[in-house]
């Protein structure tokens, strides 16, 4: 997921976003653990996306209390 596309979300629907992803890097490692794993590369696509989910939530939070000042 683009930070483009990220940023057209509300941030009830980024707190949506970051919970699916979360528990599906959870699954991810599991499956790592067992050796089910046929794409590895997605557990480090899936960590920059919360990072990513993680950034614009917080610039979403923080630019309505600026506005206030």
């Amino acid at each position: 997921m683009t930070a483009k596309e990220i940023r057209e979300l509300s941030v009830v629907e980024i707190e949506t976003k970051l919970r699916d992803t979360r528990a599906e890097l959870l699954q991810l490692r599991l499956r790592k653990n067992t050796g089910q794993v046929e794409k590895p590369h997605l557990l480090r696509t899936l960590r920059k996306d919360i990072a990513r989910l993680l950034t614009i939530q917080a610039a979403k939070l923080k630019a309505p209390a600026a506005a206030t000042r």
